[in-house]
């Protein structure tokens, strides 16, 4: 790595789309994701993802430095504390972010081998979002769909509460109900509904094969579309009705990997 940039002003291009990607919770214009904490670029670089870019506020500079002063093809940039606190998306920033290049996916990424696959329908709230992505890491799910109307995975707030496991676990986002039922049914996946009151219960469903986990938004639960597309399952519970969406998920999940890993 060639000696750091040093860039003083907010308005320079860069971090002006920096900002313009962390705001709309969305790619960069050149296809890269904002990863901001030191551990999402431990993270990062650990999953083998291209990063090409580091930003590092002065004072961390030093410890910037010994996390990619070696590597290759990386253009790390130092900014003052002040330039990037008015970049950054958190309050309390940590004065690191990397711009990275997401690994693409498939459907066939998604739907492989011996399928579990978690359908976020319309799950709004990024810190949920995130820790599903994280419990599916988990728990040996194959992929996740995200439905339209679902946060987006760039999302600074989803991308940190996945903790890394955005990098790689394959997932394909902004997908249409109609299409996400049809690729569901042509994989011959069993399908599983996650509503409050169902008649099957979780202790009774049989996980264990290729199947679907369908989780609703955190408002209105599943929607219309998604309603009929398998059984309506339900978590058995004492003295309250639902559970968060990150909370059911992360028991459905270990349900599946439990039924799936009995010796």
């Amino acid at each position: 790595m060639s000696r750091a940039e040093v860039i003083t002003s907010a308005r320079n291009p860069l971090l002006k789309e920096v900002r313009r990607a962390l705001s709309r919770g969305s790619l960069t214009a050149d296809g890269l994701c904002v990863a901001e904490t030191f551990h999402l670029l431990e993270e990062a670089l650990r999953s083998g993802l291209e990063t090409p870019v580091v930003v590092a506020s002065d004072s961390v500079r030093g410890v910037v430095e010994r996390h990619v002063g070696r590597l290759n093809g990386v253009r790390l940039i130092t900014v003052p504390d002040a330039v990037f606190q008015e970049v950054s998306a958190t309050e309390t920033a940590q004065g690191v972010l990397a711009l990275v290049r997401p690994p693409q996916w498939t459907m066939e990424h998604v739907l492989r081998g011996h399928s579990l696959v978690v359908v976020l329908d319309g799950v709004q709230d990024p810190g949920n979002a995130g820790a599903i992505v994280r419990a599916a890491e988990a728990f040996g799910a194959t992929g996740l769909l995200l439905l339209k109307g679902t946060v987006s995975p760039w999302n600074a707030k989803t991308l940190r509460a996945s903790a890394g496991s955005m990098f790689r676990v394959p997932f394909l986002e902004g997908v249409a109900p109609d299409l996400a039922r049809k690729a569901l049914s042509q994989h011959k996946m069993e399908v599983f509904v996650a509503v409050p009151r169902a008649t099957l219960s979780l202790k009774d469903a049989a996980l264990d094969g290729r199947c679907a986990l369908v989780i609703g938004s955190e408002g209105r639960g599943v929607s219309k579309e998604m309603e009929g597309a398998g059984l309506s399952l339900h978590i058995p519970t004492t003295g309250v009705e639902s559970l968060n969406a990150a909370m059911a998920a992360g028991i459905l999940l270990y349900e599946a990997w439990r039924q799936r890993t009995v010796q």
